[in-house]
């Protein structure tokens, strides 16, 4: 994994991070990153898009994006195509 640790209040976040679409579910607006280094799946949504439409991602799709934790958890965000 690669990136840098920011705090900011309650969240954590890892930014410039790289990966791999895994997962695409279209009716619901959502999907699931593998992060480069075999770390776990990260869930994104169509609202953590940055400069792409949802409707252009596919399953292997190398992108970019920063890691929140939420309060339900980690999530991809800011996410931008490789």
């Amino acid at each position: 994994m690669v990136g840098f640790l920011k705090q900011d209040r309650n969240f954590i976040f890892i930014t410039n991070m790289k990966g791999t679409i895994k997962t695409i579910i279209a009716e619901k607006h959502f999907g699931f990153i593998t992060p480069d280094g075999g770390v776990k799946d990260l869930f994104f949504h169509e609202t953590g898009l940055v400069g792409i439409q949802f409707s252009e991602l596919k399953s292997g799709d190398a992108v970019n994006f920063d890691e929140e934790q939420s309060e339900k958890g980690p999530r991809a965000i800011n996410v931008t195509r490789a």
